[in-house]
């Protein structure tokens, strides 16, 4: 499975993860993190297709993809 990880004490909370998620996957958590932002969350882990947009355009690269790899059989 494709996973997104965020380093929620890194995250300032800019939204430019959350305007590049062409599945608008991503929003600002309830939360608040150790510098006083709230951070980004992911709703749905499982829609996440692992394009890593949103970690390509972290000023703060507080988001990781893991892109599950699938293996052919044979």
């Amino acid at each position: 499975m494709n996973r997104l990880e965020i380093d929620k004490d890194r995250c300032k909370a800019c939204r430019l993860c959350i305007n590049t998620c062409n599945f608008h996957l991503l929003d600002l958590a309830e939360e608040l993190n150790a510098k006083g932002y709230h951070p980004i969350a992911i709703r749905d882990q499982e829609k996440c297709t692992a394009c890593a947009l949103c970690a390509i355009v972290c000023p703060e690269a507080a988001i990781a993809v893991y892109k599950e790899i699938k293996q052919k059989a044979g």
